[in-house]
């Protein structure tokens, strides 16, 4: 039985271009969306994903496990997927810079039809808008 994507409080805007098949999830000011669960809810939903982009704030910081990562809240970080981009912002780490970024959390990989919701989401850095 499929699930319906149910209440997200967080969301203030959806907008559906059935032109070009794209969608773009605008978050309430004071929201806060969780970009795995709004993943396996879009799947959930019968609808497919061909990819996922974010524009997130936050501070670098170095988790327990020696990874980088941006924290966006206390509780809630994205590990960065290395490349030139994130191995640029490693300095900024666990200082109080806050940054915004441009990223890439999920594209659908040939062949598979649903993502593996038993892996974390990882940030793939495409742009730095901003540093405070």
């Amino acid at each position: 039985m499929k699930q319906h994507l149910g209440r997200q409080s967080g969301v203030q805007k959806v907008e559906v271009s059935l032109l070009d098949g794209k969608v773009d999830v605008t978050p309430k000011e004071d929201g806060q969306i969780d970009p795995a669960q709004l993943l396996k809810a879009t799947y959930d939903s019968g609808v497919t994903v061909a990819e996922m982009d974010v524009t997130a704030r936050g501070k670098i910081v170095k988790d327990s496990s020696g990874n980088f990562a941006l924290e966006v809240s206390p509780n809630r970080s994205f590990q960065f997927a290395p490349n030139e981009l994130s191995q640029g912002l490693e300095s900024l780490a666990n200082s109080q810079t806050v940054v915004t970024l441009r990223g890439q959390l999920y594209k659908k990989t040939a062949g598979k039809k649903k993502p593996d919701a038993s892996q974390p989401l990882r940030l793939l850095v495409l742009e730095v808008q901003k540093k405070e």
